[in-house]
């Protein structure tokens, strides 16, 4: 049997090393040095190799910026499965992609395609959608896709990860709204999804500076959704 939590080695992606608080990695032709409270580990690779990066987010001030090298470019794309992301320097430590996630994308994928087989539609919801990795994956499976996001940034480089992979404008429908007011909305206008894809932030605001608070609001938001998910769900095993 087909191991479905097992992905192809990207050619744009590499860990090239962590440690000591940060990450070491390799975006198509580009080096990233970036800081990471969890990996507490000694680093593999010499001061040397690390040296080597292209653009190093340091967070000696309160915000944190990036240092780049003269010919480091501010922007540029790199393909994680089938799906083409549009990365930016920007002022945050973030660049547009998670790639650890691309496990999901891909059973995403496998299990809309084989639901998709057996009906004419396929709906599904992304919410706190960020810049679109599992909504292009759902989109390209077939699915039809509506993708929330309170981040009008966000969601333009989503759009542009949408175009950037083949997709028409059609397959996926974006919306700049607070998660817990459209997932409200949706109750009353009756809708339905037979998936829900959910990866929220500890902390954020909405387009109109509404407050989430991931311990306060998530068993809230997550007792909304269920009214909004369809009889005929996908189910995960």
């Amino acid at each position: 049997m087909e191991n479905i939590f097992a992905i192809k080695k990207t050619k744009d992606y590499e860990l090239l090393d962590s440690g000591g608080g940060r990450r070491l990695e390799r975006y198509g032709s580009v080096i990233l040095s970036r800081p990471d409270p969890q990996v507490l580990w000694t680093r593999s690779l010499p001061e040397t190799e690390w040296q080597k990066a292209d653009a190093v987010f340091d967070q000696s001030s309160t915000r944190g910026k990036w240092k780049l090298l003269e010919d480091a470019p501010k922007s540029w794309q790199v393909s994680i499965m089938d799906i083409v992301f549009n990365l930016e320097i920007s002022s945050f430590k973030h660049i547009g992609v998670f790639p650890e996630q691309a496990v999901h994308w891909h059973w995403l994928s496998e299990i809309i395609k084989e639901r998709k087989s057996k009906a004419k539609k396929v709906s599904v919801l992304n919410l706190f959608g960020y810049t679109g990795g599992a909504s292009v994956a759902c989109g390209l499976a077939g699915a039809d896709v509506c993708h929330v996001d309170s981040s009008e940034y966000v969601i333009g480089l989503a759009m542009k990860n949408r175009d950037s992979s083949g997709l028409s404008k059609d397959s996926i429908r974006f919306i700049t709204d607070d998660v817990k007011k459209f997932v409200e909305r949706e109750i009353k206008r009756g809708n339905k999804y037979v998936a829900i894809i959910m990866d929220p932030p500890k902390f954020g605001r909405g387009p109109k500076g509404e407050v989430w608070k991931i311990e306060e609001m998530l068993p809230q938001l997550l007792s909304k959704v269920q009214k909004v998910l369809s009889e005929n769900k996908i189910a995960s095993s």
